[in-house]
C-alpha cells in the first residue's frame, strides 16, 4: 500500500492490511498526526516504510523509475485512474481527506465539466 495522505486515512489503511503487509507513506495531505495505535504492527506484523522524496539521490530515483518502467503495465494504471476537471478538484480533495479516495485521481485543468 502507498499512502500520500497521512492522518486518519493512513491509520485506517494500516488497520486493514493483511498479515505481514507493508505500507509506504510519502505525504501528509490530511495530517502529520497518527490517530492509530501499534496493534496492526504487533498483531499482524505489518511494516510502515517512509519514502524520502526530498533527499533521495538521483541515481536511486533513476533506478526506481527504470524498475517501474520494466514492471508496471500502464494499462493497469489506467484501470485505477480517474481524471476530473479542475472544477471538481475541491470535491475530490474533500473525498480524499474523508478517507473515501482510492486509486489515482488526476486533475486536468483543460477538461470541461
Amino acid at each position: 500500500m502507498i499512502d500520500a495522505v497521512g492522518g486518519a486515512g493512513l491509520a485506517g489503511a494500516l488497520a486493514g492490511l493483511q498479515h505481514s503487509g507493508v505500507a509506504t507513506t510519502c505525504g501528509l495531505a490530511a495530517s502529520a498526526e497518527y490517530p492509530g495505535n501499534v496493534l496492526p504492527f504487533i498483531l499482524r506484523g505489518i511494516s510502515l516504510v517512509g519514502i524520502d522524496s526530498v533527499r533521495t539521490p538521483v541515481s536511486r530515483r533513476e533506478a526506481a523509475w527504470q524498475c517501474l518502467a520494466r514492471h508496471l503495465d500502464p494499462a493497469l494504471l489506467d484501470t485505477i485512474t480517474r481524471v476530473v476537471p479542475l472544477a471538481d478538484a475541491q470535491d475530490m480533495a474533500a473525498e480524499l481527506l474523508a478517507g473515501n479516495g482510492t486509486g489515482r485521481t488526476v486533475v486536468d485543468p483543460t477538461q470541461r465539466v
